[in-house]
């Protein structure tokens, strides 16, 4: 990927608030929000249309959920970078995540502060910037 475009981001999440709540993580991040998904199925097919940089993947959506959704993007791209978010503590569910192709998690209740640190290190290990 050029240094020259902004990384693409494609945000799934059931509820409203949490996407405006990490779309204001992202703000310095200089990234596009290339298009935010209510459930697992639009995120699956968003992935296929628009092929983002990053998928931001709620575990617990409708209709499919989150790990149904990974595999099936993962199955898509083997090369796909998706950072699961998760309001479970259950860690058989987030080490299940990342055994199916998840490169990272983070837990919603995460103060932004510090899910900016974790975001931050995704951006360095996968399009070799850091946000400023």
């Amino acid at each position: 990927m050029t240094e020259s475009r902004k990384v693409r981001v494609l945000l799934a999440d059931d509820e409203k608030h949490v996407r405006q709540l990490v779309k204001a993580v992202l703000i310095p991040f200089h990234c596009e929000i290339v298009a935010e998904a209510e459930n697992g199925a639009q995120a699956v097919d968003l992935y296929r249309e628009l092929r983002p940089d990053v998928v931001l993947l709620d575990i617990n959506m409708p209709v499919k959920d989150g790990r149904e959704a990974l595999r099936q993007i993962i199955a898509f791209d083997p090369e796909a970078v998706v950072v699961m978010l998760t309001s479970m503590s259950d860690l058989a569910s987030i080490q299940g995540s990342l055994d199916e192709g998840a490169t990272h998690y983070i837990r919603k209740d995460t103060p932004p502060a510090e899910m900016r640190e974790l975001l931050s290190d995704v951006w360095k290990e996968h399009f070799q910037a850091a946000p400023p």
